[in-house]
């Protein structure tokens, strides 16, 4: 799984920005890319829950080919898109169907142990980080080449069905492993992976058979039983952890919202310093991710704690970067903050899984996912509002918001450390 999830952002990441360049050279105004570019965002808001709570229903395996499979046949589209109009439709699949990294964690989750589950998704991240830096160095070089946008395309969409010749290899026949516990212990991370296989493989009969009863239900049923479990997750006592996730993506969002133009005015340094910067903040995220092993043994397996310590760390350092009188400053907020977010998003996502339970990884994932959406509608208008008083202003806002994260977090202490206590409403 970790290797279609580096191919993944590396297609998506040759492609994406070039898009812009694209639809302007078809003729396209301002207004109407930002709008194209805001229907995909808000089919993304959409969609994410409902394909993940699908995926709970139908099966990873099935719901994974299928989105891959879609998001291969936007890219070809895309590929082909000659006007504005054709540059809108293929836009439509992947907006709906671009969910399979959530579903590849959710895969995961259901594979490895909760105590395992911080360390494998902190080098999922890893590998998928990577094909985001590497990504747009090849598109770039693609797009000199004549027709390079829809060269670039259509590779995008080859890289998506390798990876569901991939996916479709897995040593698993169906792996609708959601309802099953998962098993604790103080297992090392090489042995993990051997034993959830070989549980697959006991397993395969009867979770083959759950799958293929799921997945040739009437369409109205699964619409029926996703919209239910989605009630569940509505209904269930998570609300708080949502809300420190669109917090705290919030306010990182409003730390980068402006980053180039802000270095600019406040330092007099060109946009390509500040581009090398974030080159190099991702490419210690991709350390950071690596590093999470050591970390959660520091922390004796303790995901609460370290959410807090690096949510705090990550508005303290938002709060240094705000109030910086030099540029070796930013530099050295900028170099902790890669490895603060990265804990963080990490340590969110398995809060999720951990209080939520293990029943519908997908749904939960779905959710968080669309929480994040609506943070990414959110920043951009509370980014324009704050610059209107200082180029502080966005990462100023953003130590606000984290403080209110952080102050939650303490508010709920007991519940997180008490997790498991708590089922979804939805069974």
């Amino acid at each position: 799984l970790f290797l279609p999830s580096f191919q993944d952002l590396f297609g998506v990441s040759m492609v994406v920005p070039l898009m812009n360049l694209h639809i302007k050279s078809l003729g396209a105004s301002h207004t109407v890319a930002g709008i194209i570019g805001s229907l995909y965002g808000i089919m993304q808001l959409f969609s994410s829950t409902f394909v993940g709570c699908w995926s709970d229903i139908v099966g990873r395996r099935y719901s994974l080919l299928s989105c891959i499979l879609l998001s291969a046949l936007g890219y070809f589209l895309l590929g082909t898109s000659t006007t504005v109009f054709l540059f809108a439709i293929s836009r439509v699949p992947v907006g709906i169907f671009k969910h399979t990294l959530s579903i590849s964690k959710a895969l995961l989750s259901d594979l490895v142990s909760e105590r395992d589950r911080p360390l494998v998704m902190g080098r999922f991240n890893a590998a998928s980080s990577v094909g985001f830096i590497l990504g747009p160095v090849v598109g770039g070089y693609l797009t000199e080449l004549e027709d390079g946008f829809y060269q670039t395309s259509f590779m995008c969409a080859s890289i998506f069905l390798l990876n569901a010749g991939l996916v479709w290899m897995l040593p698993w026949s169906e792996e609708n492993t959601g309802n099953r516990e998962h098993q604790q212990g103080n297992k090392g991370t090489d042995s993990f992976s051997a034993k959830a296989n070989h549980d697959l493989h006991l397993k395969s009969a009867t979770n083959g058979a759950m799958a293929s009863d799921s997945l040739f239900r009437s369409p109205w049923i699964q619409v029926a039983t996703v919209l239910k479990r989605i009630k569940g997750i509505a209904c269930s006592d998570l609300w708080d952890i949502f809300l420190v996730r669109l917090l705290m993506s919030v306010a990182i969002l409003l730390y980068y919202s402006n980053f180039s133009l802000a270095l600019e005015e406040r330092f007099g340094v060109k946009p390509l310093f500040a581009g090398y910067l974030m080159s190099y903040s991702s490419a210690l995220g991709v350390l950071a991710g690596c590093l999470l092993g050591p970390i959660t043994r520091l922390y004796q397996h303790n995901t609460y704690r370290i959410l807090l310590h690096s949510s705090t760390l990550t508005c303290t350092l938002i709060l240094l970067y705000a109030s910086a009188l030099s540029i070796w400053v930013v530099i050295l907020s900028s170099t902790f903050l890669a490895f603060s977010t990265t804990v963080g998003r990490t340590c969110i996502i398995d809060l999720e899984l951990t209080i939520g339970g293990n029943e519908a990884s997908g749904t939960l994932l779905g959710v968080g996912q669309s929480v994040t959406s609506v943070g990414r509608i959110v920043a951009p208008l509370l980014s324009g509002i704050a610059q209107e008083f200082s180029p502080c202003g966005p990462p100023s806002l953003g130590v606000g918001l984290a403080l209110v994260a952080i102050l939650i977090m303490n508010a709920n202490k007991q519940k997180y450390c008490s997790h498991g206590n708590i089922k979804l409403k939805n069974q």
